[in-house]
């Protein structure tokens, strides 16, 4: 074999050698990239159902029942008796 032959074969057999090197890196960087997708919709989907318990959670405490409970209890709200309303018109 010649010399100019050796030194093709050797760029031939470096060229394979990076090339592989290439795929296995590119392999490696793809699952790394889908695990942390994965972890990622895991996550997506816990805040959805903490979102969803929050949303439920403020409609129960919203309610008018709920609300005028508390107002008559905690801040000694009453309905006013026709006497006290007075209305004013322009």
């Amino acid at each position: 074999m010649s010399r100019a032959s050796w030194i093709l074969l050797v760029a031939l057999a470096l060229s394979v050698l990076a090339s592989g090197t290439a795929v296995v890196y590119a392999k490696y960087a793809s699952r790394k990239a889908f695990v942390e997708l994965q972890q990622l919709r895991a996550q997506r989907d816990a805040i959805d159902v903490e979102w969803g318990r929050l949303q439920l959670e403020e409609s129960t405490l919203a309610t008018h029942v709920r609300v005028e409970r508390i107002a008559r209890k905690k801040l000694k709200m009453h309905i006013p008796r026709a006497t006290d309303v007075v209305v004013i018109r322009p």
